[in-house]
């Protein structure tokens, strides 16, 4: 990960009020649960858990992990004080008023992850920061022995994806990938449906996904505000100026999620949700991810967001089984394709029997009597889970893989990167699935991998 900077008096502080401890934070480890309000977990064994990446995403989380008694959230960190600060006024107000009342002061926050990771009482963190940070911090994570629930999309390039697969392997850590709607009743239902055989034999999917944005400004250059860690906020991008639309939010255009030093786009962002529920049926059908991709793409040539806005690559599986990726605005343009009407965010497949389409909302069928099967003894059924959350931890004290564990996880994202890279070189490209590499075609095999600015790296 790089050599450690000059680090803040206030860890320094926080050391020396550890020696006292016995080599625990002044935060306590474990809270007795008649202070917290629990049920049922003794404080022997809830799962501790740090926040990483205090943002929206990382405060909706953290509420629900907050709810679940099996686990205490007791660390949040965001390079952003004001963020920090909020999700940790957030958190403790929920175990105060899991408390009757009482007034909870315990989850300790910090400005630079590594500081949390070296806490010896984390178990496992939730790590919800921009996309260019999904991997460093899951290996850093991993490393330092802790379970990671890590958001979607996974990496920036393929070689993160691998890296990522190939440290829980190593590490023997559970892995939870962000890809929810595993853990809903309808979509496990719907996509083993189709895994059962009820639109008979698959031959088409169709993947469709919100379309990323154009346009933005590196200018006018800002002051960074007070509380601010830029620096780290950027890490192994590329430094550059700060400005409105790279780094703040405002009416849901957050710039981070368009320019190619941080993210891939929205076709790997929101295109991970589809593409999931994909890769669980191939999965259960003894599948890989499809090994040739061929289409075309927008990229912005004016403006601060370059990646891909709109895009449409036809994927194709070994069998011959072919995937039709599309960004929603383009998709909207084929009335050929099934249920397409009102949708966004869809995974729909299509046999001779019919189709069935899972969203992020909902799960549609035609027939619609589809949907009302039963999946009957002796045939085959997916991974069940309460919530995606209770899940990990769970998962953490069990020691099993949980629904979204990381082998599939890696095999859906890299979907997304192969589409990217086939837009971005303008030409088709073979994946090879043994030796996991783009084959013919050195220029795009080189897209791969993507620098990391010093002193930040993957190993």
């Amino acid at each position: 990960m790089g050599p450690r900077p000059k680090l803040p008096t206030r860890r320094g502080f926080l050391r020396s009020v550890a020696g006292a401890a016995t080599g625990a934070l002044a935060v306590p480890a474990i809270i007795p649960s008649s202070a917290l309000g629990l049920r049922a977990a003794p404080p022997s064994s809830r799962v501790t858990l740090g926040v990483i990446g205090s943002g929206g995403r990382g405060t909706h989380e953290g509420r629900l992990y907050a709810a679940y008694d099996a686990c205490q959230i007791v660390a949040v960190c965001d390079p952003r004080e004001d963020r920090r600060t909020q999700a940790k006024a957030t958190f403790e107000q929920i175990y105060s008023q899991r408390s009757a009342g009482e007034s909870f002061r315990g989850i300790e926050a910090y400005n630079d992850f590594r500081d949390l990771l070296e806490r010896k009482d984390i178990d496992a963190v939730h790590i919800a920061t921009p996309d260019h940070w999904h991997v460093p911090v899951t290996l850093a994570a991993i490393r330092a022995g802790k379970d990671t629930h890590t958001e979607k999309p996974l990496g920036v390039s393929i070689e993160q994806d691998l890296a990522t697969r190939d440290a829980v392997r190593k590490h023997g850590r559970i892995f939870q990938y962000g890809a929810e709607r595993r853990s809903t009743a309808d979509a496990r239902h719907a996509i083993e449906l189709v895994v059962n055989g009820r639109v008979g034999k698959v031959h088409t999917v169709y993947v469709i996904c919100p379309h990323s944005l154009s346009g933005g400004s590196a200018t006018p250059v800002l002051p960074v505000p007070k509380g601010f860690d830029y620096d780290l906020w950027l890490g192994p991008a590329p430094m550059a100026p700060f400005c409105h639309d790279r780094c703040l939010v405002d009416d849901n255009r957050n710039g981070i999620f368009h320019i190619l030093d941080y993210a891939i786009g929205f076709i790997g962002g929101w295109g991970a949700h589809p593409l999931d529920q994909v890769q669980w049926w191939a999965d259960n059908v003894g599948m890989t991810i499809p090994v040739t991709y061929e289409g075309t793409g927008t990229i912005p040539k004016e403006g601060l967001f370059d990646v891909v806005t709109h895009w449409e690559v036809t994927c194709r599986y070994e069998n011959g089984v072919t995937m039709r990726f599309l960004d929603d605005e383009t998709a909207a343009k084929h009335a050929e394709i099934p249920g397409i009407r009102d949708e966004s965010n869809a995974a729909t497949f299509v046999g001779p029997e019919g189709w069935i389409s899972v969203s992020y909302g909902k799960v549609r069928s035609s027939p619609e009597t589809l949907l009302g099967s039963t999946v009957g003894p002796g045939e085959k059924r997916l991974q069940e889970s309460g919530s995606h959350w209770e899940n990990f931890v769970d998962a953490v004290k069990s020691r099993k893989d949980p629904v979204g564990n990381v082998e599939s996880s890696v095999r859906s994202d890299l979907v997304s990167h192969l589409s990217e890279i086939c837009i971005r070189t303008g030409r088709a490209i073979r994946w090879d699935p043994v030796k996991e590499t783009i084959v013919g075609d050195e220029e795009a095999k080189k897209r791969m991998s993507r620098p990391m600015r010093a002193p930040w790296k993957l190993t």
